[in-house]
């Protein structure tokens, strides 16, 4: 078969519960431990747990007390976001000895465009091979390794064989592998998504893949038409070195003015729990909370502080946001509420790399993958 678009050589490397096992690496007494990193108090949450952590049902983003009832053992440690930034910042060194061409997506995952690299290797399988005993080598942790023609599926499968393993899908496979994959194993289609997903009919790509372009969008949005080509392989985008978030944020108009800070607060949880999802999807953190006010005669107002350690939970923003309300008397009633975390812990690249001209081609060339 061909495929009417370009088809490339990219690898996403998701490292192996990440936080946690830098904790184990550096000290060696919690390795095969349950470990959790992050607080254990009634306001603590989990930035991320060891696979001996997620046999319990132990997850990221939990709330410490609940994390602790499902795992009595649980060991909790305190985050060492400096000590994450310098051994990803090793990790991604490894990254630019094949291309330059390398998406980070947070500390510890990226995608790599390897269609033209710098060993002049055919086999992007053979190069996520080569990346992740390097990363042993140096770091002494485990990474896995997804790898096919566009970013989607290299993501997807990436998940395939954790930890410690990698999945290669070659273009002759990539539609076997979407018709027979599990919809609430496609990235992006989450827990609200895939219940929805099911009340269609839609459990498995091939079931998405029998839903028609018209009917995917009249039952889900903008998204119908982003599904309806995931599953035929189709996925444009691509590798952007100077992609790193400088901030993340959630807003909100209201359909009536507010005037009462009781209500206000109401809605900053809400806003302050999407942020949360944000920064939880993104895996990053941040040190400074910007409060943003558009008050009814449409007059912007922010209001901002810079915390000592970084933080992400839900619980922490809301806190650092309450000051930032009563900090000074409100002006008027509001229409719009918003929060916004930057000064985050990811790096900034320090330069752009110009990607090589797209070449379309044949899958019948039969690819090195």
């Amino acid at each position: 078969m061909e495929f009417p678009f370009p088809i490339k050589k990219i690898i996403h490397v998701d490292m192996d519960a990440f936080y946690a096992s830098v904790e184990q690496l550096d000290d060696p007494s919690l390795v095969g431990k349950p470990i959790a990193v992050g607080g254990s108090s009634k306001r603590g949450v989990v930035s991320a747990a060891s696979y001996e952590a997620r046999k319990y049902g132990v997850r990221s983003a939990m709330s410490g007390m609940v994390a602790r009832k499902l795992c009595a053992d649980l060991i909790f440690v305190k985050p060492r976001f400096e000590r994450y930034a310098e051994i990803s910042k090793k990790i991604r060194s490894i990254f630019l000895e094949y291309t330059d061409l390398v998406e980070p997506l947070s500390l510890d995952e990226a995608y790599l465009d390897v269609t033209e690299n710098k060993k002049g290797n055919p086999s992007a399988t053979l190069i996520a091979t080569e990346i992740r005993q390097k990363i042993k080598e140096k770091t002494g942790l485990n990474a896995s390794a997804g790898i096919s023609i566009n970013k989607f599926i290299a993501k997807v499968a990436s998940d395939i064989n954790k930890p410690n393993g990698q999945k290669t899908v070659p273009p002759e496979e990539v539609i076997d592998f979407l018709e027979t994959l599990e919809i609430k194993k496609f990235y992006g289609v989450g827990k609200v998504m895939k219940e929805k997903m099911y009340r269609h009919g839609i459990f498995t790509g091939k079931d998405l893949k029998e839903k028609s372009l018209e009917y995917l969008e009249a039952n889900f949005g903008k998204s119908g038409g982003y599904y309806y080509h995931i599953v035929r392989g189709i996925h444009h985008s691509t590798v952007k070195p100077t992609r790193t978030r400088k901030s993340l944020a959630a807003e909100r108009t209201f359909s009536e003015n507010i005037s009462s800070e009781v209500f206000m607060m109401e809605r900053l949880e809400d806003i302050a729990e999407e942020v949360a999802r944000r920064l939880k999807k993104s895996k990053v953190a941040g040190k400074t909370i910007t409060l943003k006010i558009k008050y009814s005669d449409f007059k912007l107002q922010t209001r901002s502080k810079t915390l000592p350690l970084y933080i992400s939970s839900k619980e922490l923003l809301l806190e650092n946001v309450k000051d930032l309300l009563f900090q000074e008397k409100l002006k008027n009633s509001v229409r719009l509420l918003g929060i916004s975390l930057s000064n985050l812990n990811n790096e900034q690249p320090k330069k752009e790399a110009n990607p090589p001209p797209e070449k379309s081609i044949d899958v019948q060339l039969k690819l090195d993958f």
